[in-house]
């Protein structure tokens, strides 16, 4: 079981734990299919060459499901409230890639406690194929007075 975490135990800083995976060309064509994105690109190596492309791609939006993976993965029982990305790399499957991200920001208004956080996808090499940030809504602290 992940510990929640709450407002105030997080500090800008904080290394959210890293997502390690290879995608497969089959999971690529599934979330394609899925999210109604059917072009060759994004189904087989064969239909992305017909494209000009060296091989298949994921769709961009993945990236985000993956940033949002990660976020959901951190701070369970969290609200996504923005999440951005700038796509430098197409990812390709049967690449090991690691999602990473840190908290930038805090935030307390009105309207509640915000973390910001800079995200990141990259190779097993390092190198950044889709950058990103994301904005947090976290539950408030659990006190002795909201317990009961």
């Amino acid at each position: 079981m992940v510990e929640q975490l709450d407002f105030d135990h997080v500090d800008v800083g904080h290394e959210l734990c890293p997502l390690r995976l290879t995608l497969t060309g089959e999971q690529v064509a599934r979330y394609a299919h899925a999210a109604r994105l059917q072009a060759g690109r994004f189904m087989s190596d064969d239909g992305a060459r017909r494209e000009g492309l060296p091989g298949q791609i994921a769709p961009g939006n993945m990236s985000l499901a993956l940033f949002s993976r990660l976020i959901g993965q951190s701070f369970p029982g969290m609200r996504l409230r923005h999440l951005s990305a700038t796509f430098r790399v197409p990812l390709q499957p049967r690449q090991r890639i690691t999602v990473r991200g840190v908290v930038t920001e805090k935030h307390v208004s009105d309207q509640g406690s915000f973390l910001d956080c800079d995200l990141v996808l990259e190779s097993e090499e390092g190198e950044r194929w889709v950058t990103g940030t994301a904005r947090v809504a976290l539950p408030p602290p659990c006190t002795a007075a909201s317990r009961g």
